[in-house]
């Protein structure tokens, strides 16, 4: 699969290129492994940025779909925004992540 064009850290260019395989593609080019958690986490910030028009903070997105903070931060094994944004095609969050 093509990729679309990405930035210096991996984002779309463009987000409206975004497609569910186009997310899976860049995980796995980039080697991370997306399980049916993830997947369903970068679904759920898809659908928060569709209603609110901005990244949340990984505290209100964890309240958001009712998961631990700190067990997401294990889950992902860094800051989950990062990979959950870039993965979901989303903008870059900003701040705290």
């Amino acid at each position: 699969m093509q990729l679309p064009e990405r930035d210096g850290d991996g984002y779309l260019v463009d987000m409206s290129q975004w497609t569910p395989e186009i997310g899976r593609a860049m995980a796995e080019a980039d080697g991370y492994e997306l399980d049916d958690a993830k997947w369903n986490q970068i679904l759920k910030a898809r659908e928060y940025y569709e209603e609110e028009a901005v990244v949340p903070p990984i505290r209100k997105f964890a309240k958001y779909i009712g998961e631990n903070q700190k067990e997401m931060f294990k889950q992902w094994k860094t800051g989950p925004m990062k990979p959950i944004t870039k993965y979901g095609g989303l903008p870059k969050p900003t701040g705290c992540v």
